[in-house]
C-alpha cells in the first residue's frame, strides 16, 4: 500500500519541478525543494513524502540542521541513500558558498548588522570555535577574512601577534574580531571579553583600529561594540 501520493497522480502543475519553473522557486516549500535534488522515492513512498520525513527527523533544530550532518548520516535515512544524500550536501554547500560571494572587496562594513550579514554563512554552521578576522582597508572595504584559531576562545589559542600579521600583511586599515558559538547562542563570555580587551590594546600599539567583535550563533549574533564591551 502507497504511504502518500505519488507526485506523478498530482496535477502537472502542483509538481515540484514543474511548480518551480512555472512559478519560481521562491514559491516552493522546504519538503518540495530537497524532493527536487531526490528527484525520487521508492517503490511505494513519494519522493515528496520522503523529503518530509528527512525535515520531520530535524524540526526540532531547524533546517539548518542538515548542514551539520556526515554524508554516511544522511545516507541512512529511508530513501536517501549514499547518491541523494552527496546532491542535498553538494547543494547546500554551493548555497554556501554563493552566499558568500557578494562581500568579497568592495563591500563596505559600516554597520554591526553588515558584518554579522557576511560573518553568518562563513561560521553558523562550524561545529568547532572558530576565531576570525575581517581585514579592512581605509574605507572600510572587506579585503580578507582570516581564520586564525579552531578550538574553545582563550588567550593562549588567539595570540596578537598571528592575528596583526594578518592585517600588516594585507596593509589593512583596521579589523573586526569574529568567532561564533556552537551551541547556538551568542552571549560572550568572560573570556570572549578579556580576550577583545587584550586585541584592543595589541591594536592600539600597532596603529590598527580594532572595530569590533563579532560572535554569531544559530542565526543571530551580538556585537560587543554595542554592548559597550570594547573597552
Amino acid at each position: 500500500m502507497k504511504n502518500t501520493t505519488m507526485v506523478r497522480d498530482l496535477p502537472e502543475q502542483e509538481r515540484p519541478r514543474e511548480k518551480l519553473i512555472a512559478h519560481g522557486v521562491e514559491t516552493l516549500s522546504n519538503a518540495e525543494l530537497l524532493a527536487i535534488l531526490l528527484r525520487v522515492g521508492t517503490k511505494n513512498v513519494s519522493v515528496l513524502h520522503v523529503a518530509e520525513n528527512l525535515l520531520s527527523l530535524y524540526k526540532d533544530s531547524g533546517l539548518s540542521s542538515i548542514v551539520k550532518l556526515a554524508p554516511a548520516q544522511l545516507s541512512e535515512i529511508a530513501g536517501v541513500g549514499p547518491a541523494k544524500a552527496a546532491t542535498i550536501l553538494a547543494a547546500i554547500e554551493l548555497g554556501r558558498r554563493i552566499a558568500q560571494e557578494p562581500f568579497y572587496q568592495k563591500t563596505a562594513v559600516t554597520t554591526p548588522d553588515d558584518a554579522a550579514r557576511y560573518i553568518m554563512p562563513r561560521l553558523r554552521y562550524e561545529t568547532k570555535e572558530n576565531f576570525a578576522i575581517i581585514l579592512l582597508n581605509v574605507k572600510n572595504q572587506i579585503l580578507s577574512f582570516k581564520i586564525i584559531s579552531v578550538g574553545i576562545l582563550n588567550a593562549s589559542l588567539v595570540h596578537p601577534r598571528e592575528v596583526f600579521e594578518e592585517a600588516l600583511k594585507n596593509a589593512a586599515s583596521s579589523i573586526i574580531l569574529t568567532h561564533n558559538h556552537p551551541s547556538g547562542d551568542p552571549k560572550p563570555s568572560s573570556e570572549d571579553i578579556a580576550t577583545t580587551h587584550r586585541l584592543v590594546k595589541a591594536g592600539q600599539i600597532m596603529g590598527i583600529n580594532v572595530v569590533d567583535h563579532i560572535i554569531v550563533g544559530n542565526n543571530k549574533y551580538i556585537s560587543l561594540k554595542e554592548q559597550g564591551l570594547m573597552d
